[in-house]
């Protein structure tokens, strides 16, 4: 049976950030995920997660300013001081959370730039940050997300992902497969949860359309849930979706659909 985290940016909303964490554990929630831990006291949330019982699974590197658009800084040639900075500032947290892997969000494409303008640079930025994080014991992730919902995102497909990862040549490099992304891009979930498995460190859900709970939408869940324990994933599915209602009241799809 699949394991789910709880995204606390997502899920639990209606609460103060740091009351969402004994809000998981109390509707079943083994371990959490979120964005960014950065705006708060990387003790407190480490005192958080070991009172309520929860592991962390996952967390952001800084993504530049969010509150003003942007979306990450790995593909942007004037910011590599800013983002290795933050390469370290990541370690940092994850290390005190217990937290193994980091996502990186490669960023939107620069105005006026192309893709071969910031391609050398997204390249050496992940190589740098494979290599702080391998020296840490944590794993790199990348995600492609949909250009639908993030207009201009430099990555945005599996095939791009899985080229960014041979170009990097680092083994501490895996891709964050977001089910919902993908849907929207591409389609063809289980054929690529299948083939490219060992290159996936960590799943995400949502359905499609509206980025719901599982079950409200087109994407047929169970059948999913079972495709993914039969191919051999051993890993956390991270719950990132907008509750329809409350996420308490929008529970009752994990019962449904993964018995």
């Amino acid at each position: 049976m699949p394991r789910f985290a709880a995204n606390l940016t997502m899920l639990f909303t209606e609460l103060p950030f740091m009351q969402r964490f004994e809000a998981a554990a109390r509707a079943g929630f083994e371990a959490v995920e979120y964005l960014f831990p950065y705006a708060f006291n990387k003790n407190e949330l480490a005192t958080a997660l070991k009172a309520h019982g929860l592991v962390q699974v996952l967390h952001n590197l800084p993504a530049g300013n969010w509150e003003a658009g942007e979306r990450g800084i790995a593909c942007h040639p004037d910011r590599v001081a800013e983002f290795r900075e933050g390469v370290g500032r990541a370690i940092e947290y994850a290390t005190t959370l217990g937290c193994p892997q980091l996502n990186c969000l490669v960023g939107k494409l620069p105005a006026g730039a192309t893709y071969r303008d910031v391609q050398p640079t997204l390249v050496d930025n992940l190589r740098f940050a494979a290599r702080e994080l391998e020296k840490a014991g944590l794993k790199l992730l990348v995600e492609p997300i949909n250009t639908f919902d993030i207009p201009g995102f430099f990555l945005s497909r599996t095939d791009q992902a899985l080229a960014l990862l041979d170009a990097v040549g680092s083994d501490n490099l895996r891709i964050q497969y977001d089910i919902y992304h993908a849907q929207r891009m591409e389609g063809e979930l289980a054929n690529t949860l299948s083939t490219h498995l060992a290159r996936i460190g960590h799943i995400q859900l949502a359905d499609n359309p509206g980025r719901g709970e599982p079950g409200t939408g087109e994407i047929n869940y169970p059948w999913l849930f079972r495709h993914i324990d039969a191919i051999g994933y051993t890993g956390w599915i991270g719950c990132e979706y907008k509750p329809r209602t409350t996420t308490t009241e929008g529970l009752g799809w994990r019962p449904a659909l993964t018995a």
